[in-house]
């Protein structure tokens, strides 16, 4: 098969137009037309259907197109590992991982990961769809689950679990809950447990909702629950790892929490020698380590906090 032809015809399917294409390649459409005629004659069948409003696929277009897309991602892939340089890292990095990871941990700390390396390029593909890594939909993934799919190299990064926040204006106001039975004098923040979210903050919004609070608010952003409990609308379920970042944030009912979340870092074996996936990597690496100082060092506060207030009460 022509290499060049299909090359032509990778660009028309991708668009759905000759001039487009055209565009694209710098060709003219006359061009770009007689090249996919050409494939067309070469491999016996119509590729396309063509319409007054533009180009679709034939079902034996999209056998091709499918095959195309697939060698080209490889192809990106091949050029990647040989743009690394020896000595300066460089290009563009695609990582994907959840809505909620990646604006309330990850973005906040990626200046960090720039001051280092000021000429990388990083596409933050966030999405609770899984994106196929084999198939080069994305380079470096970050999943609240353990990847299912081969030819991956992934390493569990920490444990996430949701919990109960809320602002101290808005406890002031309407009093800290004891136990979850009194979820029922509160507004309840939090994911609808339809949404796309991790299966265990599901399960613990479905628990709460289940002691009938006195106002609901659901959404499908954790960034979106963040938001409104900052500014003092109710009690909400987050991550656990908002509280390094969001201090301000009172943790209530510490006693109810969901199961663990794992978090997982994957990328395809073909990648193991990229200096921008190991860049990448060790960033998220330290930064794990570092959050789980602060984290401690939070957890000690709390139980400072806990004793004041125990021994203010007997003191009373």
């Amino acid at each position: 098969m022509d290499w060049d032809k299909l090359r032509i015809f990778y660009a028309v399917a991708d668009v759905g137009s000759l001039t487009r294409a055209g565009d694209r390649l710098n060709l003219s459409q006359s061009a770009v037309s007689r090249q996919v005629r050409a494939l067309e004659e070469s491999l016996n069948a119509t590729l396309f259907h063509r319409h007054a409003r533009g180009l679709l696929l034939t079902e034996q277009g999209e056998l091709l197109f499918d095959a195309a897309k697939s060698m080209a991602k490889r192809l990106d892939a091949a050029a990647a590992r040989i743009r690394d340089s020896e000595e300066e890292l460089f290009g563009e990095l695609r990582v994907t991982t959840t809505f909620g990871f990646g604006t309330l941990w990850l973005a906040p700390r990626l200046p960090k990961l720039y001051e280092e390396y000021p000429d990388l390029k990083i596409d933050l593909m966030l999405e609770e769809r899984v994106l196929d890594l084999p198939m080069r939909e994305a380079d470096v993934a970050i999943r609240m689950k353990e990847p299912s799919q081969a030819d991956l190299i992934r390493k569990r990064l920490m444990s996430v679990q949701m919990r109960l926040f809320a602002s101290r204006r808005y406890l002031d106001r309407e009093g800290v809950p004891a136990d979850i039975s009194e979820i029922s004098n509160h507004r309840l923040v939090c994911q609808n447990p339809s949404s796309a979210q991790v299966a265990a903050g599901a399960v613990l919004v479905r628990k709460l909702i289940m002691h009938n609070p006195r106002s609901l608010l659901t959404m499908n952003s954790y960034f979106g629950v963040l938001q409104s409990v900052g500014h003092g609308l109710g009690i909400g379920v987050l991550p656990d790892y908002v509280t390094e970042d969001f201090p301000d944030l009172v943790h209530v009912l510490p006693k109810v929490v969901s199961s663990e979340v794992p978090v997982f870092l994957a990328y395809p074996e073909e990648l193991r020698h990229s200096k921008r996936v190991s860049a990448f990597r060790d960033f998220v690496k330290n930064e794990i380590i570092q959050h789980r100082k602060q984290l401690r060092q939070l957890g000690k506060r709390w139980d400072m906090r806990k004793m004041h207030s125990m021994n203010a009460t007997h003191a009373a």
